[in-house]
């Protein structure tokens, strides 16, 4: 291996993609386990590496050479071999930094909780401190070496402002898992998570629904890896290296979900989009009617509309952890609060706004059988529809016209 990252876990890993942007070599995912790590270190195979969880300590012994930001955090994540040599760098301290100022967080004078203890809250410690942070702690589930247990934090600290969190809790294929809980947190100010995949954790989603600035960790990726770059090469990057390299991967992984009312349209546009962009298409419905083996018609008929709910839960919850593809949704789909969650994860929903008196009530929409059930629902959703969406787009001439406008809303 010439270049590439370490890691016991890598199949979430974004950093290939990443590098490959960024330089023209090539970028290998290489897994260890823990016994495969001291063999692995000595034969000094490489050119330079990231590290990743769970060795970003573990490497330290083997090193002939640290950087003083690196031996201050007490974490290594960039290693380059001079010939034979290995020395080591911390980068993640300034891609969490560029994370931390792309969100306009100041830190100054602020009480700062650090979840987790590992190797990435060292950096995150570091960098809370030398933002002028007023008080740091770190919130662990023991509660050992000095830390607040997650109960102490919510009863002692709920006046904290910033909370960073450097768990891997709420990472694929976990998504659903959350760090801690930020009802008691009345003073929050921002919240940033290492985590990027999902491009965006139930604690930022819970976080962005109080309208605290919050972000998953996906800049500080590409933050640190700029600067493993720079290391890597020992050169410079274009200023707009960061930024650019940021959108192209946010777009590339997120997805382009589609809501709306029956009739309006989710289908056709989805499958027009998907083709164009070069996606995976899903449309929830009928993946509820491949895997029953039964119209939708027939499953309320038979087994009622709760039933049908929660098939539409399940197959959205699984689709969500699909990155980069277009998602039509059933037209009660926004009706659950967790199908939206669950959507915005990894999702950019659109709201396909056809005025009603252009849908054609058909007999296979159960709640939408005629003319009347048909308006009924709508004036039941459409402040719903209006409410959940990223963005409303105006369902007027063909189909082709709405992809369009949607590929351009989705391309700025």
């Amino acid at each position: 291996m010439q270049y590439g990252l370490i890691g016991e876990h890598l199949p979430h890993s974004f950093s290939k993609e990443i590098h490959e942007k960024l330089a023209s070599y090539t970028y290998e995912l290489h897994e260890l386990a823990p016994d495969e790590l001291d063999a692995f270190m000595r034969a000094k195979e490489f050119r330079a590496i990231n590290v990743t969880i769970p060795y970003k300590q573990d490497v330290i012994p083997y090193l002939d050479e640290i950087s003083d930001s690196a031996k201050e955090i007490g974490a290594v994540n960039t290693i380059v071999n001079r010939g034979g040599r290995l020395c080591g760098y911390n980068t993640d301290y300034l891609g969490m930094t560029a994370l931390i100022r792309k969100i306009g967080l100041e830190l100054t004078g602020k009480t700062v909780l650090i979840l987790g203890t590992g190797g990435t809250s060292h950096t995150a410690q570091y960098v809370a401190r030398h933002l002028g942070a007023a008080e740091v702690r770190t919130v662990s589930r023991s509660g050992l070496d000095g830390s607040l247990t997650y109960e102490q934090a919510a009863a002692e600290y709920s006046g904290a402002q910033i909370i960073l969190n450097t768990t891997p809790s709420g990472m694929f294929p976990n998504p659903d898992a959350q760090a801690i809980d930020l009802t008691p947190f009345l003073s929050l100010e921002g919240v940033v998570d290492v985590v990027y995949n999902p491009l965006r954790t139930q604690l930022v989603l819970q976080a962005q629904g109080y309208g605290v600035p919050a972000e998953g960790g996906l800049y500080m990726l590409v933050g640190q890896a700029v600067a493993a770059v720079e290391i890597f090469l020992d050169q410079k990057l274009p200023a707009d290296a960061l930024d650019k390299v940021f959108r192209e991967v946010k777009a590339s992984k997120e997805n382009i979900v589609l809501t709306g009312m029956p009739g309006s349209g989710k289908s056709t546009v989805g499958q027009l989009l998907a083709a164009e962009l070069g996606r995976e298409f899903y449309d929830t419905d009928a993946l509820i009617v491949e895997r029953t083996g039964k119209p939708i018609s027939v499953i309320f008929a038979t087994r009622g509309e709760l039933a049908f709910r929660k098939l539409e839960q399940d197959v959205v919850a699984e689709l969500s952890q699909k990155t980069g593809c277009v998602i039509a949704t059933g037209g009660g789909a926004v009706l659950r609060a967790q199908n939206i969650q669950h959507l915005r994860a990894n999702g950019r929903i659109y709201f396909l706004d056809r005025p009603v008196d252009d849908i054609v009530p058909t007999d296979d929409r159960p709640l939408a059988l005629d003319r009347a059930a048909l308006e009924k629902r709508y004036k039941e959703r459409y402040l719903i529809y209006c409410s959940t969406a990223d963005a409303i787009v105006p369902v007027q001439g063909l189909p082709e016209t709405v992809a369009k406008s949607i590929r351009k809303e989705f391309s700025t």
